[in-house]
């Protein structure tokens, strides 16, 4: 498939203020899949491609957590495996569908996910009284089947598991952040092994376009933003918004 310099005009911006986003409140998903459905790639292409630019800007972020230890090993390999297993089953199942049923299904679910970033709120735990073996088992499930959404899908996965990891499983929220990096790294992984696979990545866009996700989630995570939140909403809904009107009206 041929790119034109307007599809790199409109990712990569987009794809650095995703990345700027994600580091800072999370969603970052919100806006650098849109932002290649905006510049024409079919749908297949566009979810492929944007793993591969999400996967290296979110490799960037693992290696931090990982390097600062905020990653409870014992429950994140194991989490691992599993979300790679869950996505490479999810980008298989996506494949199996048009993109015109994908684009309509967007217009229902980018709303959904969307709310349910702009309406989160405080992370912490009410209480961290759960044993081991039902934490464990609650974050294996959950990165599995989350895994299976990051390679459908995408957006919103590590808030989704950020959630999870919090309220059910009763991880404190450093801890829990880290884990949700490693087991987002290995998601966006196991989806971008299978779309590779099946030649739907467009490399020289994907590539390029990681390189302004990287440069997007170093600079977010040195800043200090006490209302990064409010920031982040208007951006969200603004590329939100153009997306509805392209699959809508078609421009």
């Amino acid at each position: 498939m041929e790119i034109n310099f307007t599809a790199f005009l409109i990712v990569c911006p987009l794809v650095f203020l995703a990345g700027l986003v994600d580091s800072i409140a999370g969603g970052g998903g919100l806006i650098s899949l849109p932002a290649y459905l905006l510049a024409g790639l079919p749908a297949h292409n566009a979810i492929a491609t944007n793993k591969l630019s999400s996967f290296m800007g979110i490799s960037l972020a693992s290696a931090r957590f990982f390097k600062n230890r905020l990653i409870d090993i014992k429950l994140a390999i194991p989490s691992m495996i599993l979300a790679v297993c869950g996505s490479g089953a999810g980008a298989q199942l996506i494949l199996l569908i048009s993109d015109s049923i994908i684009k309509y299904i967007l217009l229902f679910v980018l709303p959904a996910v969307a709310a349910i970033m702009i309406l989160k709120k405080d992370f912490e735990p009410a209480s961290t009284d759960i044993s081991r073996k039902k934490q464990a088992a609650i974050v294996f499930i959950s990165s599995f089947l989350i895994g299976m959404y990051d390679g459908f899908y995408g957006p919103g996965t590590g808030t989704f598991l950020l959630i999870i990891y919090t309220q059910i499983a009763k991880m404190p929220v450093k801890t829990a952040a880290g884990n949700v990096k490693a087991v987002n790294f290995a998601s966006n992984l196991g989806g971008l092994i299978v779309f590779v696979a099946n030649g739907r990545t467009i490399y020289l866009l994907g590539l390029t376009a990681g390189i302004f996700s990287i440069i997007g989630n170093y600079i977010g995570s040195g800043l200090v933003l006490k209302n990064g939140a409010k920031i982040v909403r208007p951006i969200i809904i603004f590329v939100l918004a153009l997306l509805f009107a392209k699959i809508i009206f078609g421009f």
